[in-house]
């Protein structure tokens, strides 16, 4: 049975960050365990707990109503506040800050799956008095510490081809990780963007996400999307940003300091799950029958490397690096003022940095990822 509730991010939610007059604020997609993560967080919680949903009609009314002698009554007397799903919650930022503002004493933990309703509610009226963490599928950095590093990299393919989503990893059959995938892309993810933005033509938000599928690693042009999907550059726009707050894709942008050949003005985009990259185009055929490994390998990569930057809060502005002559690097973090550059190779190659890139970034760093040395990178 694979669980997650050993990592150090675990013990810091139990720590530090559940503070009196302080709000919690957990991000991430559907199904990855944030309920349950906090649930066992606040087990041993010493103390008077409320546990709320969005979907709670009668809490919506009373955090939409703004009433401070009704907030107060009905939950004044906890000493913790869990909200889950609390972006359904309009206006659920100042109803928030009374209780802050007026109960100091109280502890507040809120959990969403979209960034797009919950960051614009919370974070004007909370400013300074909420901190903010992701929980993405089960990374690899947690399977290291909970099964070692033979075992991680004898479920690499496994992770490859249908991600890391804790259901995922715990069905024992081919056909009931694919059933699961399938029913996350239909059931969860485009529902929740549907029904929130009422989209009038939701086939285009399908292929939409088929087009960047087959893109990862290259630069995206909107123009281009616009024209093959018939919409409005406009509507593109739209949609990325929606799927992106929704943790679906990943935008990534590029890096540019010093040289006019540096590519800036386009995007990539990674999914934040491989194998739901893989159930919107509908393929989880064996590494070797496929011809798109090495976008599954950088796409597989990225994320991961995500996932260790937020539970090691190893903090990084993350990039790609690409010229118009085609010199490129796959992911380039800058931190710490220092440049590290990181190209992504499923076979070991004899890869060396750019020579623009050595002559421009002279104290930067350089390394191949492959699969002999991708567990150093993730852990």
């Amino acid at each position: 049975m694979i669980d997650r509730w050993f990592i150090r991010f675990y013990e810091e939610l139990a720590g530090s960050l559940i503070q009196p007059g302080k709000v919690l604020v957990l991000y991430g997609p559907r199904r990855v365990g944030k309920t349950e993560l906090v649930r066992a967080m606040i087990s041993n919680f010493k103390g008077k707990v409320y546990c709320g949903t969005g979907d709670n009609q009668e809490l919506r009314a009373l955090l939409e109503s703004q009433q401070l002698h009704r907030i107060s009554a009905l939950l004044g007397g906890y000493d913790l506040i869990f909200i889950d799903e609390a972006q359904r919650i309009p206006q659920i930022g100042y109803g928030l800050k009374l209780i802050v503002d007026f109960h100091p004493d109280i502890s507040i933990i809120v959990t969403g799956s979209s960034s797009l309703d919950l960051s614009n509610k919370i974070g004007e009226p909370l400013t300074g008095r909420n901190k903010i963490r992701a929980l993405y599928p089960i990374s690899v950095l947690e399977l290291y510490h909970q099964f070692g590093g033979m075992e991680v990299t004898n479920m690499l393919e496994q992770l490859i081809l249908f991600g890391s989503y804790p259901d995922v990893l715990n069905a024992k059959i081919k056909e009931d990780k694919v059933e699961y995938l399938l029913t996350i892309r239909d059931s969860y993810m485009l529902k929740d963007i549907l029904e929130m933005e009422n989209i009038r033509n939701p086939s285009k938000l399908s292929e939409l996400l088929k087009l960047l599928a087959f893109q990862i690693g290259h630069e995206v042009s909107l123009n281009e999307l616009s024209n093959s999907l018939g919409i409005a550059r406009q509507s593109v726009e739209r949609y990325l940003d929606m799927l992106e707050k929704t943790f679906i894709i990943k935008r990534v942008g590029g890096f540019s300091r010093n040289l006019r050949s540096e590519i800036t003005k386009t995007a990539r985009f990674y999914f934040y799950d491989n194998g739901i990259r893989n159930a919107i185009i509908n393929n989880f055929n064996l590494i070797d029958q496929r011809n798109d490994i090495g976008m599954l390998w950088e796409n597989f990569l990225f994320m991961e490397r995500i996932k260790k930057q937020e539970y090691k809060r190893l903090f990084s502005n993350n990039y790609f690096w690409r010229t118009y002559n085609r010199q490129e690097i796959d992911l380039v973090e800058e931190r710490d003022g220092r440049l590290f550059g990181y190209e992504f190779k499923w076979k070991k190659h004899k890869v060396s940095a750019p020579k623009i890139w050595k002559e421009t970034y002279v104290n930067s760093e350089f390394n191949v990822i492959s699969k002999d040395n991708f567990l150093e990178f993730l852990i």
